[in-house]
This record gives structure tokens, sequence and C-alpha cells, in this order.
């Protein structure tokens, strides 16, 4: 950019801060802003649309905070008046916003999650974009144009804005000081939005995948049935989605069928590989019932740990949905009560006091490693460790006969298990019907289904459970969850499904309805064709005992006195998860109709197969 047309941009900001805004009747938050909109060039040519709001009446310079989104960049200052940003408004700060390449407004073609390919590269080549290059173009285009800037920028998003805070880091500008990936994917095949374990998350890899791919905004693919469980069961096979509805125009759609292992497409695309060092002070958020990316946040904190000796990697996690902690006080999920406003107090105790630390200069840092929510006993937790290892012990929840679980090992012999028929073509619902659209404007079970009440599907012949007695004390499991599965299937390949679940109290006083209620708080699938190599699938030996380790994440949650504790296992969760055929095939998503059959599952829990979960329980704090 010229001098003279840096000028020019100075002048007309400085002559846009005069103007007043249209009307009366805004709040004194939006009038306090101006907003100016341009197209900011990166490196290729191509101009992505960037909204700025600038502080009326700046009287010292200011740092900037920026989110980069497919999602269309806000249009009036509403977001400062009320909601995720009204604290960091409060603050000072000048707000920047902008579609990512080929979005909205924006010039230049989309590409989900586009691979960070700048870094394999020397950085010489102008063709060679991404979400990192665009983010240092952008960076360096504000920090040399907008008025009254301090030189100081932060990032910040939620989901996919989440994922490109991170992506700003890989190779940060000198300007980029702070950055708060929230609910950012890392794996989208491991444990994100598309898959977890290999497993395709058919409802919503459909449902996104149409939406931001249909064209330059968002879409609602039309369902013909109000409860799309029966829409997806009455699809059938995958191989269908192709032949009968999108025809191979959507790109992502066409990934999936060409990329159903874990192969270089989805391994260059994950976060982990990239992630060396702790460029940028980060401060990572999660929800506890985030139903869309809880893997992602945890696992760019864990894998950044491993670097951060400098201690400027910082974890945040509570009792949210995805993105939860941005919307509303946060007092409640649900049927399920936090008393507090959890929502507020992140955005105002942690959230803002951390930004205006790293870009203001401003007071003390004065949070920990990690915060936590816990859950149960509704109460902030701060460790200077995640997990915190040295205030837990590791010990095993044991499958037992007659549906019990318990700390104690297994007595019976080798040929101890419980089973059930896994039928692809009645599968579980993972949520209670009717299953609206995922983003279905007139209100969905989808923002909230992982806190519903499990007893939907408890007591189905193809789902089993087992639990303790009702709880002489508090217990509070801090940290990993991984259910040790050893399990036996009639067919050549399976899915298994395990729910952590705390079991309220029959008599409960304090909200009457509860009384017995079923709260999921750990959980996750796995396609038993991996258990062995993401990267090369193998067939499940019909009614061998094989082991799975399946890797439920982490909790910090106290089941309370009188409750008890739940472990439920199935093999469908539809359509959430699409249905494992249960006869191997190369590529489930060229399956047939006459590819899916009936299969006997068995759980063993005997001595010498002792189906459990590891948990981590706390003795200390």
């Amino acid at each position: 950019m010229t001098p003279r047309i840096t000028r020019i941009l100075q002048l007309s900001l400085f002559l846009l801060l005069l103007l007043p805004f249209e009307g009366s009747t805004r709040s004194q938050s939006e009038q306090s802003l101006e907003k100016l909109n341009v197209m900011i060039p990166m490196r290729d040519g191509v101009r992505l649309n960037t909204n700025i709001f600038l502080p009326k009446n700046i009287g010292e310079r200011l740092p900037m905070i920026l989110e980069r989104t497919p999602y269309q960049v806000p249009e009036s200052s509403r977001p400062f008046a009320e909601g995720k940003f009204k604290a960091l408004a409060a603050d000072g700060y000048i707000f920047v916003f902008q579609d990512i390449r080929g979005r909205y407004k924006s010039e230049g073609q989309f590409v989900m999650q586009r691979a960070p390919v700048s870094l394999l590269s020397d950085g010489k080549d102008p063709k060679i974009v991404d979400e990192v290059t665009d983010a240092y173009d952008t960076v360096e285009w504000l920090v040399r144009n907008v008025p009254n800037n301090n030189g100081r920028v932060g990032i910040t998003g939620i989901s996919y804005p989440g994922w490109t805070a991170a992506m700003a880091t890989l190779d940060p500008h000198p300007a980029l000081k702070a950055s708060s990936p929230q609910a950012s994917p890392a794996d989208m095949y491991l444990g994100d939005d598309f898959h977890h374990n290999g497993a395709f998350r058919l409802s919503y890899g459909f449902e996104y995948a149409t939406m931001m791919e249909t064209n330059k905004e968002s879409y609602r693919f039309s369902f013909d049935k109000y409860d799309t469980f029966e829409w997806y069961l009455k699809l059938g096979a995958l191989s269908n989605v192709n032949e009968k509805y999108l025809h191979g125009k959507i790109p992502t759609w066409n990934d999936f069928v060409e990329h159903p292992n874990y192969d270089e497409f989805w391994q260059k695309q994950a976060m982990a590989g990239y992630l060396k060092s702790v460029k940028v002070p980060m401060l990572t958020v999660a929800g506890w019932w985030d139903q869309e990316d809880f893997y992602g946040p945890l696992k760019i904190y864990n894998t950044l740990e491993k670097h951060d000796a400098a201690r400027r990697n910082f974890l945040v996690a509570g009792p949210w949905n995805h993105g939860g902690w941005a919307r509303q006080d946060g007092s409640s999920l649900g049927s399920i009560k936090f008393e507090s406003n959890t929502s507020q107090y992140y955005r105002e105790q942690i959230e803002a006091p951390w930004f205006a630390y790293w870009l203001k200069d401003k007071g003390q840092l004065n949070i920990t490693e990690a915060i936590t929510f816990r859950t149960g006993s509704n109460a902030w937790q701060r460790y200077d460790q995640w997990p915190p290892v040295n205030l837990t012990i590791s010990k095993n929840l044991y499958f037992q006969k007659n549906g019990k679980l318990s700390f104690d090992a297994p007595a019976e012999n080798a040929d101890a298990y419980d089973s059930y028929v896994s039928d692809p073509a009645n599968p579980v619902p993972y949520r209670p019907r009717p299953v609206e659209p995922t983003y279905f404007p007139l209100g969905s079970g989808w923002r909230a289904w992982l806190v519903e009440d499990q007893r939907f599907a408890h007591q189905r012949p193809d789902v089993l459970s087992w639990e303790t007695d009702p709880l002489a004390e508090d217990v509070v499991l801090t940290g990993d969850v991984i259910a040790k599965l050893f399990a036996s299937t009639t067919g050549s390949d399976s899915d298994w499904i395990v729910k952590l679940i705390d079991v309220y109290a029959e008599d409960y006083p304090k909200e009457p309805k509860m009384g017995g209620y079923q709260l999921m708080v750990a959980n996750d699938v796995f396609r038993g064709r991996f258990r062995k190599s993401f990267e090369k699938p193998e067939p499940v030996k019909p009614n061998q005992v094989e082991e799975y380790s399946i890797d439920l994440h982490q909790i910090d949650h106290c089941f309370r006195k009188g409750h008890k504790i739940m472990v439920q296992v199935q093999s469908t969760w539809f359509p959430v998860i699409d249905r494992n055929p249960q006869k191997y095939v190369p590529n489930i998503f060229k399956a047939r109709d006459e590819d899916y059959i009936k299969a006997t599952q068995r759980i063993y829990r005997s001595k010498i197969n002792p189906s459990h979960l590891k948990v981590a329980v706390g003795v200390g704090k």
C-alpha cells in the first residue's frame, strides 16, 4: 500500500469517527463505537472483507482484538453491548472481524479446514496461502493502517474461528501478542466435528458440509421429515448420499468418501503435528458438554504443554455446550443447574483480565495453569497442573455380574459376559426423538443433547448398563477417563459406544423432578476396524475377544453422596454416528444397503477379560 493511499485511509477513518450513528435508540456501548468496512489485500492479491469497530474519542493507543470467521462478520456493534465481547469492550479495544477467504463478501476460494501448507514452504511463493498466511497479512495491514493502535493484536474465536485463531499462532506476526482458541477442532478424524476414533459423525458432517459449501453463505438442507432420525434411516447406506442428493457437488462430502481412513489428507490438517512451541500466550477454552469440539481444546492444550517452559499455556474448562461461555450467563444447561453465572464469571474474571495483561500491560496475571468448573459440586477449581495427577490416584471401575459396577476386580471366570443384539435397522437414537436438524431455525435439541436424561436408552435390549450402589460419600473424578473394553462380535466390524453417567438419587428434594436423572459426564465411540491402526483398518475376527482402549477424555466431576455411577455400552448412536454395517467393507461410504447386518455383541467381565473404566479419583482438593 502506498503512503498516499495510507494517508487517505487514515483521513477517512478520522472523518468517519465524526459521524454519528443513525437513529437514537442504540445503547451506550453501540453509540461509543464506529464501523469501518475495508477489503484487506492478501499476498496473492485476494481481498478479504473486514469490519473494524473503533471507539470514539480515543484517548490512548489501543490494542486490537481480531476474529476471523467463515460465518459472516457482524455488521453492527451489538456484540459489544450484550454478549461475548461486552467485558472486553468495557476495557477498551479496537475490534476487527474478517470473513475468511471465499466466504460471504471476501474474495478467493473457500477450502474447508485448509491445511497450513505455507509451513512446508520457504514463504516466498505468493501463491501458497492458507489461514496462517492470511492471519499474518491481516495483522500486518492492521498495525500499519488502523489509527491509534498500540501495535498489539490479540486473536480469538469459537469453533471454526477458534481454529483460525490457533492457526494464526503457528507462524505468528510479531504484533500478535495473545491468542485464545475456543472450542477449536484439532483433528477432524480422531476426535472433532467429522469423526470420532474413525466413526463418521453422519448428521453433523452431512448438514455442516452442505451448509458451508452449497454457496458462499450458510445454506440449510431441506429435509422432508421433521424427525431427521427417520430421514437418515430411510436414506440407507452412505453411498446413497451422492447418488440421491449431493451428486458429487459438495467437496467435503467427496473428501469423506475418498478418505475413509486416517491418511495424509486428514493428517496434514491435524493440529498436533504443528504445535511444537508456545509462540504466543494461549488461553484455550473448552466446554465439558461441547457437542461439536471437545477433543480439540484438550488436544491443543496438552500438546503445547510439553513445550511450555515459560508457562504461557493456559486452559479453562467449564459446564458449557459449544461456545456456551459466550452466551447468556451460564447458570444452567438443559435441565442441569450450576448455582452461579459461570459464563459471566469466565468473561469478566478470566478472559478480560487475561487479554488486558498481554495487550495492555494491565493488572497481574492472576490465573493458574488450569481453571475448571467442577460439575456436580458446582465450584470453580484452580490447578497448577492439568490433569492434576498429584491430587488423584488411578483406580479401575469394573463391570460385574447382575449389572453391578465396582472398584473391586471381578471374580468371574473367563466366560463371564453380558450380551445384546445390535441391529442397524433399529439403531439406538443418540438423543430422545424427534431429532430436529442440527441448526434448525425453530429450535433443536442438538445444543444440549449431551446433558439429556439417558433413561431414554437405559433398559433398551441393545444397551447394557452397570451401576454402583448408592455412594456412601462424594466421589470426585478429575482428569483422564479411559474405557478398557473386552468385547466380541459375531460380525466382522463393530462400533463400541461407552457412556459414563451420574445417576441422581431417586429422592432428590432439591429438585424432585430430577430424581433418578441419568446425566452423561463422559462418552465416546470407537470403530472396531481401527483397533490396531487408524491408517490401516482390519476386519474384526468374528467371536474373538478383542481389547479396545477408548479415550473418554477428561472430566472434573463430583458424584454426590447418594448418587450412583453408571456405565452404558451400545453399538449404535444414530444419526450422530453413521451405522456400522457390522460386516467389514473396505470403505463404509461406498457400502450398499445389503451390507448392513445384525450382530450379537458380548462385553466380558471376568478375571481374564476385565472390562473397566480407568479413572482418576481425587484425594486432595
